[in-house]
């Protein structure tokens, strides 16, 4: 495991940062070529769970194994069933084997798909035989991860009959479904979404068309962090649309309670920090339409001093680890005070950052770089920093670029 020892920053952090592009705008367009030969994707993710699903789409074998790549696992189960002639195993790591999948592979069965749990029912690994699906109404929970929905609505428009996918109760994670559907529109697969009812029709062919992925909002969340916590620093990131698919964009107006100015400019986007006098009072936030960057606000909450309270997270207890829990391990390890429920969490105001502290990562590349700007405050050390390869492999020669 390698140890990653970083001392303290002690100067402004500025630079320009080029950032791959999304892996969720990825992953669903590299399943989306399967469909579609025709279509070209720029600016792809190099990100670990990308490049998993590109050579898992070229694998030959008859077993599958995507580490710890959730999003790799769910949208490969939706592909393979409808992979006519294909017979696979899907596995992963032993984290994956705990990660439940039964929303959706239930959903697919309901379509006519034939899956197997080949261990404990309800978690891969496995085995699917790919065939034609004609069944085209399917019901689910709103409320579950939206990478199940997202899984549905890829494969829809090469379902014979199309799908009507119906939720049962409010819908939660709107942003990635939306994300899913504009990439559909993109290609010019239409869909109708009306009270609680997406439908898709069937769309065998498309026309030729290349799609340049946007960068990913994730990755830029840790240089708002560093921006906050280093007064007149300045950063530029891209490539960034001001009207963004992703969900994590809002990021730009969150960052405005930490003095983190954004401006758009062209394809890229100016972070810099305008020192204003921040607000000691409880920042409330409702991240349920952007929980990937909890783990980043709250780490720049601790490093900035503040309380905060934070909900609709309880899609992060199903990650690669339960990241609630791995939060409030590793501020409480730092000195700060965390409460948390199966959907919240709340962080006490504190003064005294502990030095020298080793961060624990638990195989999830958020918990390594949403934890490294705190190099601001007190020298660090993050455990298995190579984590980061996940979504980021240049993480770490990026965030020396701009912090040495």
């Amino acid at each position: 495991m390698e140890l990653l020892k970083i001392n303290k920053i002690e100067k402004s952090v500025c630079g320009t940062i080029q950032i791959t592009g999304s892996k969720s705008e990825t992953n669903r367009l590299l399943i989306l070529k399967q469909f579609y030969p025709n279509l070209t994707i720029e600016n792809v993710s190099n990100s670990d769970d990308s490049v998993l699903v590109q050579n898992a789409l070229k694998n030959a074998s008859n077993e599958i194994n995507i580490g710890h790549a959730g999003t790799a696992m769910r949208f490969l189960t939706a592909y393979f069933s409808v992979k006519e002639g294909s017979e696979i195993v899907l596995t992963g790591s032993d984290r994956m084997k705990e990660r439940p999948i039964k929303i959706l592979v239930d959903a697919l069965i309901s379509l006519g798909a034939r899956i197997e749990y080949v261990e404990n029912e309800g978690f891969p690994p496995l085995k699917i035989k790919g065939k034609k699906l004609t069944k085209d109404i399917v019901e689910i929970e709103g409320n579950v991860s939206s990478q199940y929905i997202s899984a549905l609505l890829l494969i829809a428009p090469t379902l014979e009959n199309g799908l009507k996918l119906q939720f049962k109760g409010d819908v939660t994670s709107v942003p990635y479904i939306k994300m899913t559907l504009n990439l559909l529109e993109e290609l010019g697969i239409k869909h109708t979404w009306k009270n609680n009812e997406i439908k898709i029709l069937p769309n065998p062919i498309i026309n030729s068309k290349t799609v340049v992925v946007e960068s990913d909002w994730s990755s830029a969340s840790y240089y708002y962090s560093l921006c906050a916590l280093s007064p007149n620093s300045k950063i530029t990131l891209s490539s960034y649309k001001k009207t963004s698919l992703q969900g994590d964009s809002v990021l730009a107006e969150i960052y405005k309670n930490f003095g983190v100015e954004t401006t758009f400019d062209k394809n890229s986007i100016i972070l810099s920090n305008v020192s204003k006098k921040l607000d000691s009072k409880l920042l409330t936030l409702n991240l349920i339409n952007a929980p990937d960057i909890a783990q980043t606000i709250a780490v720049t909450c601790f490093g900035l001093g503040l309380e905060c309270f934070l909900t609709g997270l309880h899609t992060l207890k199903i990650k690669e680890t339960d990241r609630l829990i791995a939060l409030k391990t590793e501020i409480e390890k730092m000195g700060g005070e965390v409460e948390i429920t199966n959907e919240t969490l709340y962080l006490k105001s504190s003064s005294k950052i502990k030095e020298n502290i080793s961060i624990a990562t638990y195989h999830d590349h958020r918990m390594a770089m949403a934890f490294a700007p705190l190099a601001l405050k007190v020298p660090i050390v993050i455990e298995d920093a190579k984590v980061v390869s996940k979504s980021y492999p240049t993480f770490w020669k990026d965030f020396k670029k701009i912090t040495l």
